[in-house]
């Protein structure tokens, strides 16, 4: 239990410290995607301010105009465009393009219109001679930039995931163990005493009391001890053998119809001869019994209890059907989760205790095979020959 507690106070600092670590990464990359872009905006400014220097600098034999021509051939690798008053492109730097095109094609003017949408434009006017109007977009550092987040941001989604299922996955070892911890100690607990009721019975067969009542008693102590066998065996791999399902099967509904309500009226449908199939004997009639008991619990004592066994060339099949209450559809696919239950009382146990000795240990199946709110259930167990 220690350990449980222990992940489940260190677990919401982890996810804080790795909330805390991506959020001051994007904000230290939003920063730097803002300073980048004012940048990019003041070589956009000075290119268009280079551009009308040398407008007015026609002479290129001076410096200055030397100087606004080497900025207009050297500022950087930003995608750029100029337009005229009335809309027209009259050039452009840094975009791929066939030459042999017309500048005026649609192709080109979609691009204008995105770069309008990234970045404001800039005036590029001298007198009446020029009034043009500077649009760029943003470089390939820039769009990469963008994407960072988007990169960092799934990377987080995929850390998030793992750590999740670390987690959930610890969780539901600390519970089996927990649960297996606790089944051997009831096992350990329950020995000693049923121990002692063997020493009583055999003393009171040798002193001939009562023969009848002695051999339901004695039924009753193999049956504490078939109980402890099956506690014992939580958490560690069954053993599986070849044995004889019907028989099994016989023995588990003859135990619990002499125990049941006689309002219960029984309906067992089993073939005659012996079907051999790997099981473990001991957990097998424990899942049919708690089949057994949650069907009797459902009728609430009175009903129409069926069991019926068949068989294929690879497949055994056992129902076990009760003419209760049935079965919201909503809780269908919850009924065999540890901890559900729609009992007053209960652990919601039995079911999960099915579907791990059927599924985990036996490779089987089980579940749900039809019902009926009214009318009652069907429970199914697939079991391979």
């Amino acid at each position: 239990m220690r350990s449980f507690s222990s992940q489940n106070k260190i677990k919401p600092w982890m996810f804080l410290s790795v909330f805390g670590i991506v959020a001051l990464i994007l904000w230290n990359t939003n920063i730097l995607f803002q300073i980048l872009k004012e940048e990019e905006r003041v070589k956009m400014e000075l290119w268009a301010t280079a551009q009308q220097e040398l407008i007015q600098n026609t002479d290129l034999s001076k410096d200055y105009g030397v100087l606004a021509f080497d900025v207009l051939q050297k500022i950087g690798v930003t995608p750029m465009i100029r337009v005229n008053s009335s809309g027209y492109i009259k050039g452009f730097k840094n975009i791929e393009w066939d030459v042999s095109k017309d500048k005026d094609s649609l192709e080109l003017y979609n691009l204008l219109n995105q770069f309008k949408r990234e970045n404001s434009s800039i005036p590029i006017q001298y007198k009446n001679i020029v009034n043009q109007t500077l649009f760029y977009g943003d470089s390939e550092l820039l769009k990469k930039l963008q994407y960072y987040p988007l990169v960092l941001l799934l990377i987080l989604s995929l850390f998030t995931t793992v750590l999740f299922f670390f987690f959930q996955t610890s969780r539901i070892s600390e519970q089996n163990r927990l649960w297996a911890g606790m089944a051997k100690e009831t096992a350990h607990q329950i020995g000693t005493p049923l121990s002692s009721l063997m020493g009583w019975i055999t003393l009171l067969k040798e002193q001939n009391i009562a023969p009848a009542s002695l051999d339901e008693m004695e039924k009753d102590v193999n049956r504490l001890t078939v109980i402890t066998e099956r506690f014992s065996k939580v958490g560690s791999l069954p053993e599986l053998e070849n044995s004889d399902v019907i028989e099994a099967t016989k023995e588990a509904v003859a135990y619990l119809k002499k125990r049941s309500s006689q309002l219960i009226e029984w309906s067992v449908d089993l073939p005659e001869e012996v079907i051999k199939i790997p099981i473990n004997i001991p957990l097998y009639s424990w899942t049919l019994e708690n089949l057994i008991k949650n069907a009797i619990d459902a009728m609430k004592g009175k009903g129409v209890l069926t069991i019926k066994v068949s068989h294929s060339a690879q497949i055994v099949s056992i129902l076990v059907s009760d003419s209760g209450q049935g079965i919201a559809p909503k809780n269908i696919k919850r009924i065999f989760n540890p901890g559900f239950t729609t009992k007053k009382r209960g652990w919601g146990l039995g079911l999960s205790l099915v579907k791990r000795i059927i599924v985990e240990y036996h490779k089987g199946t089980v579940s749900v095979l039809k019902s009926e709110l009214g009318k009652g259930s069907t429970f199914q167990i697939r079991l391979k020959k």
